[in-house]
């Protein structure tokens, strides 16, 4: 049952603001994931302040040398938007992984970025770590889908797989709020749990996303996005990859590789990438790399699969970007 909550439609960003600025007040986007999450009683809600009234958050644009995607665009708009799928196919194939097509046609791309954990424990009756305990129950409970890199207190993995797919991209966030605007790295937009377990971003009180900024690829970059799910179902992911390569001829240049399903955030594997740049991507240098995104591993007691499940399907998809298969 959903608690009793007063629900407002401001029609300008500083109306949102000051509605905002009151507590126990909740952001509606697209509430894919705010309605489950009321329902469930994760939280609770004195005031829903929706952001469809604000159409200037919508749509996709070019913004000088990059491309400006608004926060309240649905997933199924930046699946399917030309230029994404063109200059970034990374971003393309992640938001084509989002849950189900009826939820990407409903749910936002500044949603996807800014949900909640979908711990089994935190979502469920149990007052753990990152709802104001003393425990992580994740740590001596059933573990099986939980993070193998960036456990620190709470052991919860990012749900999104935009953000990721962004992080490879070496996207940025517009936040506004009462006092202004700040641009932030989508890198820097999630907060680990070993900084603080209780806050997934760095959203403060009263600011929302409005866009996301993504520069223009440099030139001969290559990239893809994987997600294994159990049976394929619409589901999240067990193991996830965003990989971006700039090549020169057959040597890599550069390169981000951001794991999905392995973390508390989105995670960037920097050993990975140094296995691979300034290297040609032959099977061994390949092989060296899938086996680097693992090396600080620390699985708990049911997740151990995930590492063998990682290796294997970095391998695969670094072995599509060089051509083979």
């Amino acid at each position: 049952m959903l608690p009793n909550f007063s629900y407002i439609r401001p029609e300008s960003l500083k109306e949102v603001h000051r509605q905002l600025a009151s507590d126990g007040t909740r952001v509606h986007a697209g509430g894919t994931d705010l309605l489950g999450c009321l329902h469930d009683g994760v939280f609770g809600a004195e005031k829903v302040v929706s952001l469809q009234g604000l159409k200037e958050l919508s749509g996709i644009r070019q913004n000088g040398s990059a491309l400006r995607i608004g926060a309240l665009t649905t997933i199924t708009e930046v699946e399917r938007d030309s230029r994404v799928k063109e200059l970034y196919p990374v971003l393309s194939q992640a938001a084509s992984e989002v849950a189900s097509p009826q939820l990407r046609h409903q749910g936002t791309i500044g949603g996807n970025l800014c949900q909640k954990p979908r711990c089994w424990y935190y979502r469920g009756e149990f007052h753990c770590l990152r709802k104001g305990g003393e425990k992580c129950f994740a740590i001596g409970g059933e573990n099986q889908f939980h993070c193998i890199l960036g456990g620190s207190r709470c052991f919860i993995v990012h749900p999104s797989d935009t953000a990721p797919a962004l992080m490879a991209l070496d996207a940025e966030v517009r936040i506004v709020g009462s006092k202004g605007s700040r641009m932030v790295p989508v890198a820097e937009f999630h907060v680990p749990p070993a900084e603080d377990p209780q806050r997934e971003t760095v959203l403060e009180q009263g600011e929302i996303v409005t866009e996301i900024l993504i520069p223009s690829p440099p030139k001969g970059m290559r990239s893809r996005y994987r997600k294994v799910r159990a049976r394929q179902a619409w589901d999240f992911a067990l193991a996830g990859s965003a990989l971006t390569l700039q090549m020169e001829g057959n040597t890599v240049k550069d390169c981000r590789v951001v794991l999905s399903g392995a973390a508390p955030v989105s995670w960037r594997s920097r050993e990975a990438e140094e296995a691979l740049r300034g290297r040609a991507l032959t099977e061994e240098t390949i092989r060296k790399a899938a086996a680097a995104a693992m090396e600080n591993a620390r699985p708990l007691r049911e997740n151990g699969y995930k590492i063998s499940l990682f290796k294997g399907m970095l391998e695969e998809e670094l072995g599509k970007l060089a051509g083979r298969g």
